[in-house]
């Protein structure tokens, strides 16, 4: 299990150091999980708990997101200046992202020949 934890602990030290060196807009620990997957998909040897490892961590998920309720408690004041702004930047964006997958998939099922969102292929084209 330690060796597990500290491989996951290594690859998003690696994807922290290659975003900052790369200067990349993207979060390190992304990159590392990348970097997690291309060990994967490369069958490169790997502690045999990884995935026990990884499934621990994700049980206790929600104590990772304390730090970040601390912080919005702390901006509490900035939120009663600029909280109508920032739900309605929430909302809006929230919209956008919806309307583009949507049309995305669309475009992608019919590129693909669906008829319908089952899955099955349409036999007419």
């Amino acid at each position: 299990m330690l060796a597990a934890f500290a491989t996951l602990l290594v690859c998003q030290l690696a994807g922290e150091a290659i975003v900052r060196t790369a200067s990349l807009p993207m979060p390190g620990p992304v990159v590392g999980m990348m970097l997690l997957f291309a060990l994967m998909v490369a069958r490169a040897p790997l502690p045999g708990g990884l995935g026990d490892t990884a499934d621990g961590i994700l049980k206790h998920l929600s104590l990772l997101f304390v730090p970040a309720g601390v912080g919005v408690v702390q901006q509490l004041d900035r939120l009663g200046q600029d909280g109508i702004r920032l739900v309605a930047v929430v909302v809006i964006s929230t919209v956008i992202a919806l309307a583009v997958t949507a049309l995305v998939f669309a475009a992608f099922a019919k590129a693909l020949g669906a008829d319908d969102f089952t899955g099955q292929r349409d036999e007419r084209a």
